[in-house]
């Protein structure tokens, strides 16, 4: 294997002076990990820099891997449980991670063990951010959204907003448009609307160069546990979290219902001036937004906030167009908050809501027969996700179960799962779930669907929730859990759901 990167001051006084697309990335060594669209932008962007890029994956889709080549970049596909022989002798000068690979795993490790600087796509991102400008000469605003659940409808509701009051926003990030791309769009944003992972969150926590990322606006929705084979500890996992609100200059969002965001904010480092913004379903005090008398208010950014605050919407048109369950108006309130913080007036507020929609897999009202409602929220891929769905929806027929990904349901079950009217359980870790029940909710029917097969999965759950659904119930898909034991992706887990259902239906009405 070849020797020493270069990891010394004139390492990282090169990478220090690399702070915009103009800067000379000329020759830069760099090896990109992972050929996902986020590891295929950040290769095309730095071979378009100039930069000497290799790309290391263990699977490279077909299309990616013929293009790697034509950007000008070269392409190591193989086993990565060791270090490559093709990564050592690149000699990189940086490390440029996708999401997925976790501190543990041994390339993230052996970095870290020689010093190589190790940047996500989101580091990069920030530092280019300068290639297409505004008319005053500035990159956009960046806006930033974490939290365990609720980050993409937040991150859709705020661009839908930002456009509604006249700007240019773009979602991008985790939301599955990489930063990166927005920021090489020659029509340019005023604002980027970044949704970020914990992943994304910990890469970015390790940068220590002389311009770091510093948003107009920041929220954190809320933290529960998840991910935590991937960070190793809540602490860490909630770290990552909290680096979210890092050098926030205007306002830093937050859940007055989570005390943890609370007391992110309270301990982040901020620029100067910046505000402490809450929200949550209470009334409002003079720095907050909130409901009153079924009205969602802002007394944050009105100027007379201490008597009294400005209507954005009522409860009751939320609830007519769906929106009216009480996660999806909290993640309303932040967006928001997010939107008013870049100067966004309520009537544009109301009007972007007046033809928003939740995405496919959340909450999604898949079919209404026979007094039956069937409701899709494949999209709830942990407990925190899945208990503000059975809020939501009490009574319910609750689906639930797949890959735990090393967090407890035990605290879900004795909390919402008493509630049930029955429980289909899925996945390879159903008996974590199945002894849960046994535990705290004995009483609730309990049924298992132990297929072999992908495609009789949500058959047989439809056919066991017909037997017991009623005139005047719901069967809920609220996992709880990641879809990759049995399925693609929750996606797939969501569509193969509401496609039995339809399959159902047609059958027997």
């Amino acid at each position: 294997m070849a020797g020493g990167a270069v990891t010394g001051d004139a390492g990282a006084s090169r990478l220090d002076a690399l702070t915009s697309w103009h800067s000379d990335w000329k020759g830069l060594r760099v090896v990109v990990l992972g050929l996902s669209m986020t590891g295929f932008s950040v290769a095309d962007t730095l071979a378009e820099l100039g930069a000497d890029v290799l790309v290391a994956t263990e699977r490279a889709d077909e299309e990616y891997a013929t293009l790697i080549p034509v950007i000008g970049a070269r392409l190591h596909a193989g086993p990565l449980d060791a270090v490559p022989d093709a990564v050592s002798a690149h000699d990189p000068e940086v490390i440029i991670a996708s999401p997925g690979f976790a501190p543990h795993h041994p390339v993230i490790a052996w970095a870290r063990e020689r010093g190589i600087p190790l940047w996500g796509d989101i580091e990069l991102a920030w530092r280019v951010r300068d290639k297409v400008v505004r008319a005053d000469g500035t990159p956009a605003d960046w806006v930033l959204i974490t939290g365990t659940n609720g980050k993409t409808t937040t991150t859709n509701l705020t661009a839908s907003m930002l456009v509604a009051g006249g700007l240019r926003a773009a979602p991008c990030g985790n939301i599955g448009v990489p930063v990166l791309d927005a920021v090489r769009d020659p029509a340019g944003f005023d604002v980027l609307v970044v949704e970020l992972s914990s992943h994304q969150l910990w890469y970015l926590s390790l940068q220590t160069g002389p311009e770091p990322l510093s948003p107009h606006a920041s929220v954190c929705l809320n933290l529960a546990d998840d991910h935590l084979q991937w960070h190793g500890s809540f602490q860490a996992y909630r770290d990552a979290k909290a680096f979210v609100y890092n050098q926030t200059r205007v306002a830093c969002v937050y859940n007055k219902a989570d005390a943890a965001t609370r007391e992110m904010v309270e301990d982040a480092d901020v620029v100067e001036g910046c505000r402490a913004i809450g929200f949550d379903l209470g009334t409002p005090g003079p720095s907050d937004l909130g409901v009153v008398d079924g009205i969602l208010v802002d007394r944050a950014f009105h100027p007379d906030r201490h008597t009294s605050a400005l209507e954005l919407c009522t409860a009751a048109d939320l609830a007519q167009r769906g929106l009216g369950a009480p996660h999806i108006v909290a993640n309303i309130l932040a967006a928001s908050a997010l939107a008013r913080s870049l100067g966004v007036e309520p009537i544009a507020i109301r009007d972007a809501l007046r033809t928003f929609r939740l995405d496919p897999h959340r909450i999604e009202v898949v079919a209404v027969a026979g007094g039956v409602t069937w409701i899709n929220d494949s999209k709830a891929t942990n407990p925190h996700a899945a208990s503000s769905s059975l809020v939501a929806n009490p009574g319910a027929v609750w689906v639930v179960g797949g890959l735990l990904k090393g967090v407890d349901v035990t605290d879900l079950v004795a909390a919402r799962g008493g509630s049930a009217k029955a429980v289909i359980v899925i996945g390879v870790d159903r008996t974590e779930i199945t002894a849960a029940f046994a535990r705290h909710a004995p009483a609730v029917p309990l049924f298992e669907v132990d297929a072999a097969e992908t495609e009789d999965v949500m058959t047989r759950v439809v056919e066991l929730a017909a037997q017991v659904a009623g005139d005047g119930d719901t069967v809920l898909l609220a996992p709880a859990a990641a879809s990759f034991d049995q399925f693609a992706s929750y996606t797939d887990r969501g569509d193969r759901f509401a496609a039995a259902v339809k399959e159902w239906i047609g059958r027997t009405q």
